[in-house]
């Protein structure tokens, strides 16, 4: 099944519907590429993302994630042994069951996620990158965009309220390749008042902090 298959609303709310059961996840098990914006990112939910993309399982799949420069201590420690070249042997999660973290592991390994940090450069701009939007595509080359939420939190003890809009290339064609053109100038570097880094380029070069105030536990 593809995206179009899918019975999206034009607007998700939390007040009326579950977010990430009927949308997130609807989306992650029928699309190849998800690009992704926002302004915190933990390991449990890359975690949760990868292990709902059911596409993983057949190596297709790919995540590009940007997201800010502000980590909790146990997430940022966790990233870097993720994406660094120096930890080449299998490391056990605190956090997150086993199992779950070693499958991150493998996807990463396999290219399947790319991580970066955008972090503003103008005054003109606050201390942090909270840009909110996301691109599904699917094999059929359909899109799925959509902004409004700040994260996937998918924890049904601590989910923020929020709402999300949806815009679809088969109905709303122009204003999904505007935000497809924006993530793509975005992951590119070519964005007025923020640089973009790799991940691992950011943390060896003490780009990144740590914050137990603005990530809360999963």
């Amino acid at each position: 099944m593809g995206l179009r298959e899918i019975e999206l609303k034009e607007e998700y709310r939390s007040d009326e519907n579950d977010i990430v059961s009927e949308f997130f996840f609807p989306c992650l098990s029928n699309c190849i590429e998800y690009d992704r914006c926002v302004d915190l990112l933990s390991i449990q939910t890359l975690a949760t993302i990868s292990m709902a993309f059911d596409n993983f399982a057949v190596g297709k799949a790919k995540i590009r994630m940007v997201t800010g420069h502000r980590f909790r201590t146990v997430d940022l420690n966790l990233f870097t042994k993720l994406f660094s070249e120096k930890y080449t042997k299998s490391f056990k999660g605190k956090l997150i069951k086993d199992t779950k973290i070693q499958k991150l592991q493998d996807i990463v390994d396999n290219g399947q996620i790319e991580l970066k940090i955008a972090i503003p450069n103008s005054e003109q701009i606050a201390d942090s990158f909270s840009e909110r939007i996301g691109i599904f595509r699917d094999e059929d080359d359909q899109a799925v965009a959509f902004t409004g939420t700040s994260s996937e939190s998918f924890s049904t003890q601590t989910r923020d309220f929020e709402s999300v809009d949806v815009f679809t290339s088969w109905n709303d064609k122009s204003r999904v390749e505007r935000k497809m053109k924006d993530f793509e100038e975005l992951w590119e570097n070519k964005t007025k008042y923020v640089e973009v880094y790799d991940f691992m380029y950011a943390e060896e070069n003490n780009l990144l902090k740590y914050s137990s105030e603005w990530i809360t536990q999963d």
